[in-house]
Parts: C-alpha cells; structure tokens; sequence
C-alpha cells in the first residue's frame, strides 16, 4: 500500500485555542498560518481576519477545533498606531506602493489635520481599495491589481469609534485609531489626503487589539518556534471560552453525547434567559463542546460544535 497523503495522515492530538502572534512586516498572514502548522505539526489552523504584509502586530491564530468558532470571534472591535505620511499618493495607498500623486504646495498644519480627522469618526462610508483580499467574482482584488486591471469597488460601511493625533511632525502624523472590524486604516489615511488637497498615504501600521486579543498577549514567531520546539507552545493557547465572552454551562455527559449528536437539552436556570442568549457549553474535563443558543422552545440548541 502507499504512503497515505499529508492531508490524510492523522494530526498530531491536542487542544483547541488560539494563538495570538505579534506579526512582523513584510510576511502575509496566510505565511504566519504555514509557520504555527509548521511549529504544531498539524494543519488544521487558520486566523482571524488578515492584516496587511507591511503591517505588524495583534494576529490571533484559530488552532485545531478553534478554526470552526472564527465567525464568532473575528468581529470585535480593532486597535491600531499608525503613521500617515501628507505630500503624495501611492496606488497602494501604503508605502509599498508607486507613487502617482505628488503636491507641490504648503502642506497642512496640525490644527487643519485634526479638524479634517474629525469628519471620519462614527458611522461612515469607505472604498476597499484595490489590493485587498476583498474578492469580485471568487478573485481577490490584489491580484486583478497586479494584473494591471482597475475595478470599481462599491462603498461599504465601517465603523471608526475614535481617531486620535499623536504626533505631528510634517509631513508625518501618527494616529491611533479605534474601529470595527472590516475597515482599512490605509483607506482612511488616502481618504484623508483627499480631504486636505494635499495626497496622503499609510507608512506605517502596527495592530495593537483585535478585541478580544491584545497585543500584551502576544509572541513573535521566534518566541513560538524557541516554545514548540520545548513542547510548551500549547500553555500560549487562549481558551475557546475564554476568547468567545460567554456564560459557561457544564453538561453531564449524557448531555454532551445529546449535543454532540446534533440533539437539544433542557436549558436548566437559563430558562428565563430571552430568546438568542448564547453560552459556552463544556464537558467535564473542561474542554468546550460546543456554542449553545437558546431558541424560542426553550430549548438550548448546538449553534457550533467542536470536534471531540
């Protein structure tokens, strides 16, 4: 018989959680995903929204069972620094780019940026741009780029709770923004640019939270090469309830068998709960076996179940 293929062979056993990465510029973060299969000898993992290659930081991993909870944990709200450089425009509205803008006049002065931020915070409109892993039609806008071809992107709405200047030195302004998932921090320093008259790019960008995972928790890939190679790698994990927020209720074992076989269970003191309410379902040995809700029946039905 032959050799069974990578993909088939049975992965090496352990928990499930997440792993939170302080990325480093110039690698994707489908490059960060190659590297913890790598240091963990599995292959089931995969990370919660991608941060551009020139950017670092907060890059939380889903591992092992983990990869089935990202919709519920990828939503949360996102901290960055980053500098925005006034005078030109690139096509990649960061430094990586070409530049096809450049002004020729006085550039803005600190009071003229703060006021021009102010229009961006709240409820707003913004562009993806054109590199981006935004797709049209199954392919990602970055390659149509690289292709030479230019589509138009429909506006969608983000949310940016605050921005805030921390220094200015011209043409430099650092800010630190606070934002829903889903905006691009290089939209809004192009979009600045347009509203100073001036051009503007992103030069740089550092992911300080991606809620609910900070950048205290997390460990340069050297840290988790030096940590798998000790076989310690797993203490880093942040537990799946612990990453999801719930309330945590503990199934007797006839019950996680129930939930396990797609089954619902009574809901107990949550009964008077209102219909929707959310918990993290565990076994006895504390391991999460899956994302309850309780529905209309009263009854608490698997939203998610996690493999055994």
């Amino acid at each position: 018989m032959g050799r069974r293929s990578r993909s088939n062979r049975r992965e090496r056993p352990g928990p499930a959680g997440f792993l939170v990465v302080d990325k480093p510029n110039g690698v994707t973060s489908h490059d960060m995903v190659e590297a913890a299969r790598g240091w963990l000898g599995i292959r089931r993992v995969g990370h919660l929204g991608t941060i551009d290659p020139q950017a670092t930081g907060v890059l939380p991993l889903a591992i092992r069972g983990a990869t089935k909870l990202v919709p519920f944990v990828q939503s949360g709200e996102k901290s960055y620094v980053g500098t925005v450089r006034l005078g030109m425009a690139t096509d990649t509205l960061d430094g990586q780019g070409t530049v096809i803008d450049r002004h020729d006049g006085p550039l803005p002065e600190e009071g003229e940026v703060r006021s021009a931020l102010k229009q961006f915070e709240g409820e707003i409109e913004q562009i993806p741009p054109m590199y981006s892993a935004v797709k049209r039609d199954g392919v990602p806008l970055h390659r149509l780029a690289r292709q030479g071809q230019y589509v138009e992107r429909d506006p969608k709405p983000v949310s940016i709770r605050r921005i805030e200047v921390l220094r200015f030195e011209s043409p430099d302004v650092e800010i630190a923004v606070r934002c829903g998932a889903g905006t691009y921090v290089r939209s809004l320093a192009h979009d600045l640019g347009q509203a100073l008259g001036c051009g503007a790019y992103l030069s740089s960008l550092r992911r300080l939270g991606s809620a609910p995972f900070e950048i205290g928790e997390a460990h340069t890939p050297e840290a988790c090469e030096e940590a798998a190679r000790e076989q310690r790698i797993e203490q880093w994990f942040v537990p799946p309830e612990q990453a999801l927020g719930l309330a945590v209720l503990k199934l007797s074992p006839p019950a996680v068998k129930r939930i396990e076989n797609g089954g619902d269970i009574s809901p107990g003191t949550l009964e008077r709960e209102r219909a929707g309410t959310r918990v993290s379902a565990l076994d006895q040995t504390g391991r999460l076996v899956a994302i309850l809700e309780l529905r209309a029946d009263r009854r608490l039905w698997p939203l998610r179940v996690l493999p055994a």
